[in-house]
């Protein structure tokens, strides 16, 4: 916490240094979302390159004075938190002031805008963000305020916790994490009690694009625990995305990858090819958009594709046929195909890439 309140210390010190020359003061900022500061690690996923651009949120410019003085705001906020020990979510923060922030998004993006540039951690900030994704599976942890959490695998699922970094004790004797693109597919296999019948093992959904609480998650557990971690998707440009951000971590966020990405993760399935495999009739398969053609080009491109062979190959199988298809299209092979026949196939026999 000292690092903290002397980081943003800092920050002040420059704005008074400058307001005494009678210059305008200004915070710079690594440009987060430039894919040119941005350099692909096999070991980490997208980190900020060493020699970044930055931008500058000025004082004098009336473009960007609204968003200087919501920083300011936002900074002493962040240390009256840490100096107090207390927390907020990021809607706290919103709804402290709704008029002053105007929206959800403005406080979301100042807040990764002040992390990247303090170079700490959102968590460090006492930041919580409001949890989305689910864990079940054979797993127990407790809370940091003594709260002991066991999230065998019932009909019930527990959110992630919502302060990931102060979870401890954990255990588990899981052989293997599944982590599961949307919810309906996690609550079918919760119900077929898929968590026991194979073999133990943790199942994690972000439900849809995960939450950085999830992906703190997924690391917390691989680092802990060292078991494969396999990822269920829809065969879709969309699902390939959001394993990418689970695998590589996300542009935005590349500044804070290396507490983020797991590059071990394996894709388990839906894969493209699964659906020639499994003749899945082609009336059951969606057309692609023309979003879909432009999103699935651009993953195409990314610098991690070239290093994964037998992921561009499935890609290409995708960008041929121009289908998609959603994890539920197994459900036209039988009800529990899923559960019953295709993951049990799978993991038995290695099919993941």
């Amino acid at each position: 916490s000292s690092e903290v309140l002397e980081a943003i210390e800092n920050v002040i010190q420059d704005v008074l240094k400058s307001l005494a020359q009678k210059k305008a003061p200004v915070l710079t900022l690594a440009n987060r979302s430039d894919w040119r500061n941005i350099e692909f690690k096999d070991s980490v996923g997208l980190q900020m390159t060493p020699h970044y651009t930055t931008k500058q949120i000025r004082s004098d410019c009336p473009r960007s004075a609204p968003k200087f003085a919501l920083m300011l705001k936002m900074l002493s906020m962040i240390y009256k938190m840490v100096q107090s020990n207390t927390y907020a979510t990021k809607r706290d923060i919103y709804y402290s002031d709704t008029l002053l922030f105007g929206s959800q998004s403005v406080v979301d993006n100042i807040i990764s805008d002040i992390s990247c540039m303090l170079k700490i951690p959102r968590r460090s900030l006492h930041i919580l963000s409001t949890t989305k994704g689910f864990v079940a599976g054979n797993l127990s942890y407790t809370e940091e305020d003594g709260t002991k959490v066991n999230c065998t695998c019932g009909a019930t699922v527990l959110t992630v916790p919502s302060n990931v970094q102060g979870i401890k004790n954990l255990i588990s004797h899981a052989e293997f994490m599944l982590i599961v693109e949307k919810d309906a597919t996690f609550q079918r296999l919760l119900d077929d009690d898929f968590c026991n019948k194979l073999s133990p093992c943790i199942m994690i959904t972000g439900r849809g694009v995960p939450d950085l609480n999830t992906r703190l998650l997924v690391r917390k557990l691989w680092d802990t625990f060292q078991i494969p971690i396999f990822t269920l998707m829809d065969a879709d440009p969309h699902g390939v995305e959001i394993m990418c951000i689970y695998k590589y971590g996300s542009v935005s966020m590349s500044f804070e990858a290396h507490h983020l990405t797991v590059p071990s993760i394996k894709w388990l399935g839906l894969l493209p090819s699964d659906l020639q495999r499994l003749n899945i009739r082609k009336d059951v398969l969606i057309p692609f958009t023309k979003q879909d053609q432009k999103k699935l080009a651009s993953i195409q491109k990314r610098p991690y594709i070239a290093c994964q062979p037998t992921w561009k190959k499935e890609l290409e199988i995708m960008a041929a046929s121009r289908l998609k298809a959603e994890i539920q299209v197994l459900t036209s092979l039988s009800s529990d195909y899923l559960s019953r026949v295709y993951l049990p196939n799978k993991l038995q026999f290695g099919g993941w890439l």
